[in-house]
Order: C-alpha cells, then sequence, then structure tokens
C-alpha cells in the first residue's frame, strides 16, 4: 500500500475537528462520499491532488500528514502498552499503529497513561515519605512540560527556519565580529535595548548565572560562565528580547498544555536562536562537512562547548543543505533522560529507564574522553554513536558540580562522514553491541544486564537454575 493510503485516520479526525460531515467534506474535495468513506476507512489511497486540496481547504502544512509523527505515536504507543498493566490483553502491533493513526485518539491514550503513571509515581513517593515520619499537606501531581518540549522539537526535526533567519539578521544588523561576539552582543543590547550588561560576582548572587531585571534594564551574568557560556546567555536574552512573535507562533501550532510547558518551550526556542547565532548555519555546515564532524575541533573554530556543537550538528536539516541525520541523548549518572532528539530514526524510552548498553552510559567509566560504538536493534539497524561526559560550571572550591554524558549518534550508513569512525570496523557483526530501546520492548532474551522481562515473553521462573539475569531464560543443557 503506498505511503499516501494509511492516512484515513488523520483525515477523519480532521473533518471532525472541522465539524464537517462525509457528505460535506466530499463535496468541498469534488468526490462522492462513498469515496470518501472508503479513503477515511484506508480502503483507497488519499492521492497527492486530494492531499493538496485537503491542505489548502484546512490552511494545512503538509507536514502535518508526514509519517513521522505517526510512528513516533506507534512507537510510544508500544513503549506503554509495555506496562505489566496490560500482560492480560493480547494487543498485537497492528492494534496499536491502527490507534496511532487517529492521532488525537492516540494522544488522549499517551496522556491518560501519562496521568496513571504520575498518580502511582505520587503514590509511592507519597508512602516513602510517610514511611520516614514527614507531615505531607499535599502531593500535586507530576507534570512533565518536558516531555510536552520534546515534542514539539521533534515534530519539527529541531530545525527551526525563522529562527535561522533571525540569527542570521542579528549577525548582520549588529555587525557582529565571530572574533568577539561578547563585545558585539553587548555593544547591540546597549544601542539597541537600552540594556546593561553586569558581570557579578558569587557572593552577590550565589544561585542565578543569568538574571535579567527589565525595570533597571541591566543583564546580570556570573563571573563562573567561560566566556562561551557569556556568549550564549546574551544571545539567549536577545531572543527573548525580540522574538516573542515568532516563539508564539511555534507554540500555537504545538501541543502544549499547561502554563510551565508554553515557558519551557520559549526557554527551548531561546537556546536553539543563541546556538544559532554563535554558529551561523551555513557556515558552521560548511566547517562540519570540512573537518568530518570534529566535535572538539568545531568548539575551538566557534569558541563554543562540546555540548552546544552537539546541539547545534542536530538542528542542520535545512532542504537542500542537510548535514548528517543525528540522534541526541543527555542522561545523568542514575540513568534520567534530560534531553533527547532523534532525526536517524532510533526510538527513546518515554515511560520507563533507557537500555544501559547505549554508549551514553558507558561514557561515566571514562569520564572527558570521547568513546565510540557500532550498534544495532532487534530489528537490525545499525547506529554509530560518540558519547562523552560534560561538566557544568561550578563556583569554586567545594562547590557541587553536575557531571552528565551526551551521546550523537547516527545510522551506520553516514559513519564513514565523521572522523571518529576511522579505523572502526563497522560492517563486523561480532563489532556491533546489541541494544534496545528500553527492557519491556526488547526481544533479547538473552542479555544479561536485563532489569524487566520482555512484554513479549512472561516471566519463567525455575528455582533450580540461575542464569545471567533473573529475568533472562535459561538454555536447555546439551546432553
Amino acid at each position: 500500500m503506498p505511503a499516501l493510503a494509511r492516512l484515513g485516520g488523520k483525515v477523519r479526525s480532521l473533518r471532525r475537528r472541522n465539524q464537517l460531515t462525509q457528505a460535506e467534506l466530499a463535496q468541498r474535495l469534488g468526490i462522492s462520499s462513498s469515496y470518501l468513506n472508503l479513503i477515511e476507512h484506508d480502503r483507497r489511497s488519499l492521492t497527492a491532488p486530494l492531499l493538496l486540496k485537503l491542505a489548502q481547504l484546512f490552511q494545512l502544512d503538509l507536514d502535518a500528514f508526514a509519517g513521522d509523527d505517526e510512528a513516533r505515536l506507534a512507537a510510544d504507543l508500544q513503549e506503554a502498552f509495555g506496562d505489566p498493566l496490560f500482560e492480560d490483553y493480547e494487543l498485537l502491533t497492528a492494534d496499536l499503529r491502527e490507534l496511532a493513526g487517529n492521532a488525537p485518539a492516540a494522544r488522549a491514550v499517551l496522556a491518560l497513561y501519562r496521568a496513571y503513571q504520575s498518580a502511582r509515581d505520587s503514590a509511592r513517593a507519597l508512602a516513602e515519605r510517610l514511611e520516614e515520619g514527614i507531615d505531607v499537606a499535599a502531593l500535586d501531581r507530576l507534570h512533565l512540560p518536558s516531555e510536552e518540549v520534546s515534542d514539539v522539537i521533534q515534530r519539527n526535526r529541531n530545525h527551526f527556519p525563522r529562527l535561522e533567519v533571525a540569527a542570521e539578521a542579528l549577525t548582520s544588523d549588529a555587525r557582529l565580529d565571530p572574533a568577539d561576539l561578547y563585545a558585539g552582543l553587548v555593544t547591540y543590547l546597549k544601542e539597541a535595548h537600552g540594556i546593561e550588561v553586569v558581570i557579578t560576582t558569587v557572593e552577590s548572587d550565589p544561585t542565578a548565572v543569568r538574571r535579567y531585571a527589565p525595570e533597571g534594564k541591566r543583564l546580570f551574568l556570573s563571573e563562573v560562565l567561560p566566556p562561551r557560556s557569556r556568549n550564549f546567555q546574551l544571545a539567549h536574552q536577545i531572543g527573548l528580547l525580540t522574538l516573542g512573535p515568532a516563539f508564539e507562533e511555534i507554540e500555537r501550532n504545538s501541543h502544549l498544555t499547561t502554563s510551565d510547558s508554553v515557558k519551557l518551550c520559549k526557554v527551548a526556542l531561546a537556546n536553539y536562536f543563541a546556538g544559532a547565532v554563535l554558529m551561523p548555519y551555513e557556515r558552521f555546515r560548511a566547517a562540519a562537512e570540512a573537518v568530518r564532524y570534529d566535535v572538539e575541533l568545531l568548539g575551538h573554530r566557534f569558541r563554543t562547548s562540546f555540548e552546544q556543537v552537539c546541539h547545534r550538528l542536530t538542528t542542520l536539516q535545512r532542504p537542500g543543505a542537510e548535514g548528517v541525520p543525528f540522534h541526541l541523548i543527555r542522561v545523568d549518572i542514575a540513568g534520567n533522560i534530560s534531553k533527547r532528539f532523534s532525526a536517524s530514526g532510533i526510538r527513546f524510552a518515554r515511560f520507563s529507564g533507557a537500555c544501559p548498553r547505549w554508549n551514553v552510559h558507558k561514557a561515566f567509566m571514562t569520564p572527558q574522553t570521547v568513546r565510540t560504538q557500532v550498534s544495532h536493534m532487534p530489528d537490525g539497524t545499525g547506529y554509530f554513536s560518540i558519547a562523552r561526559t560534560i561538566r557544568k560550571a561550578r563556583a569554586g572550591y567545594g562547590s557541587p558540580h553536575t557531571l552528565l554524558a551526551i551521546e550523537l549518534g547516527c545510522e551506520i550508513r553516514h559513519a564513514r562522514r565523521l572522523v571518529y569512525a576511522d579505523g572502526v570496523d563497522l560492517e563486523s557483526p561480532e563489532a556491533a553491541v546489541p541494544i534496545g530501546v528500553t527492557c519491556r520492548l526488547c526481544e533479547r532474551l538473552e542479555c544479561g544486564q536485563r532489569a524487566f522481562p520482555s512484554m513479549q515473553n512472561r516471566l519463567s521462573i525455575d528455582e533450580n537454575t540461575r542464569s545471567v539475569s533473573f529475568y533472562a531464560p535459561s538454555l536447555p543443557v546439551r546432553q
């Protein structure tokens, strides 16, 4: 069946959202009601001319019909239904794909599962606190605006053309010199907005690295920020001051349900703009290709950090001038995912712990060293990745620091474009590390690092046999 054929659920949802009957929409499209009924039930293809008519009628971007969103919803549904809660319900992958085709219904199911998961986590936290003898007056439901913002970034493939244009306009209007961005950004803030930049000591403001005081038109930056971070924070603040309408347009077209999600989205978009100012698109893309995506070398050239370069590399999605399609994930030492994005096609866990065999987790074993990994998922897709730990700024001796790890990866077919793949055997099956999304979805029953049983196989316990993992079945003994 052609790619356009499996869009019946989206057409049906679009019609219902606009409160139209099949007869009314069919008349507008110039087709019969019976033919529209067949399209909505995936028994006839949605042709390209009809797709264009739909986009014109409802003023839609054709990206609304892209398959990536449906595939992502199907993957999220599969993970959610991997919860032991649904163990007795024999749902097939085809059932979940059909549900994903009806995007509003799929998102409603996922929202309900998140609410259930949040309530469960809150109940556990409350029970633990009560056991500790701590008086708990109230425990609010856990909101995860970070999840909603991650979805906004993923739906836009982490590329926002309007913000790229704004960054290029700032560079031109402010006549920014790449060799001294700090001076140029400070001058622009003073001349264009009447804002004075002040470097503060840790004693005067021990918690904030950037603080803007609108009433006095003063922007305070902490002395602990290295030069590259000062430039980033200046550009970030300029984005907040000048790009309100652009941010609001992106937010309106997104599925943001809380005010916290809107605020966090604005912060993420301002960060994107700041990265585009420090690393202008075409100059950065050309440099990345020239040095074969050497992250540390790019950091020296553009005076940016390892993490800033990794983030910028994931945004190179301009049509006709694309870079390597990367995925990026950032975790703490406990394995909590704080950032994720995938243009490589790899899937991340949303409702449970990630696979411990991923390169990003091993980075903590060799801090500040770039590690490489060839891996393959259960479906056979191969990936190449690099991972390294990063440290967040600290105030001085004795101050706590944050150690995180970041992974940047791509499909194996792009690996030779990266300098890190030199000397690596990309073709050998033995060299590839078998990985998965999360234990509940992984079919690798022999994995010794399995933390939960696979949803495809019930937990089977034999008290007389000890296998490599409590959740890995023991193999029959050869006679």
